[in-house]
C-alpha cells in the first residue's frame, strides 16, 4: 500500500519568502519548520507559517506535483496560494490533530 503525500508551502510572511516541500506527515513536517529543528532553507528565512499545502493519493504523485510547481514563477505560486488562503493564514490548526 502507497503512502499518502503532501505538496506544501510554508511562508515567511504575507507575501514573503516562500519555501515548497512534499511529506508524508504534513503536521510532523510542519511542526519541524515552526520549530526550526532542522537547520536550512526555512530556518534561515524564518518560513514558518503553512500557508498551502494539497494532498495527494501517494508521496511519489506528490514529488511530481512538487517538482512542476518548483518551475513556477513565483506569480503563479502566490495564486496558487490565495486561491486557497486569500488571507495568508497559517493552516497549521486546520491539519494538527488534538
Amino acid at each position: 500500500m502507497e503512502r499518502p503525500g503532501y505538496v506544501y508551502i510554508m511562508a515567511s510572511d504575507r507575501n514573503g519568502t516562500l519555501y515548497l516541500g512534499v511529506t508524508s506527515n504534513l503536521a510532523q513536517r510542519v511542526l519541524q519548520h515552526r520549530d526550526g529543528v532542522v537547520a536550512g532553507f526555512t530556518r534561515k528565512h524564518r518560513c514558518h507559517r503553512l500557508v498551502w499545502f494539497e494532498a495527494h493519493e501517494s508521496i511519489e504523485s506528490a514529488r511530481q506535483r512538487e517538482l512542476r510547481m518548483k518551475e513556477w514563477k513565483r506569480a503563479w505560486k502566490l495564486r496558487e496560494i490565495e486561491g486557497l488562503n486569500p488571507d495568508w493564514d497559517d493552516l497549521y490548526d486546520r491539519i494538527a490533530l488534538p
